[in-house]
């Protein structure tokens, strides 16, 4: 009888406790680094799309005369923040509401992930 009672209590003892496998250890690091290589490709577009966005809106609230100075001064504050890329001036969609010029733009964003697999981001805007 002795013997089985030592046995008993490192039983109870080893049942007790708690962690996470060496496969579940994998498993995660896996979906963390995934997850972190998806957002090292994604974070540079939701730049620029914020970017495209401070210049569309300040070309805006100039409230521009004419559709060519709208496109002259987007190509020139693209000259300036070479983070603009995805875009031109020609993208541009300019009409007037209210007296108020209102310039609204929509791109695509295709982002490679592995291999053959894309993330695509759909963009638009519209000056305030």
């Amino acid at each position: 009888m002795p013997a089985s009672r030592p046995f008993a209590a490192r039983k109870s003892s080893l049942s007790g406790q708690r962690g996470i496998s060496l496969f579940g250890l994998l498993f995660w690091a896996v979906v963390i680094a995934f997850g972190g290589l998806v957002a090292v490709r994604v974070f540079p577009t939701v730049l620029e799309f914020y970017t495209v966005q401070r210049v569309v809106n300040r070309i805006a609230a100039e409230n521009p005369a004419t559709v060519p100075v709208v496109r002259a001064e987007f190509d020139r504050a693209q000259q300036i923040e070479y983070s603009i890329v995805s875009i031109t001036s020609q993208d541009l969609q300019v009409s007037k509401e209210n007296d108020k010029v209102q310039i609204s733009f929509a791109y695509d964003k295709q982002i490679p992930v592995a291999g053959p697999v894309y993330l695509l981001i759909k963009y638009e805007g519209k000056s305030r």
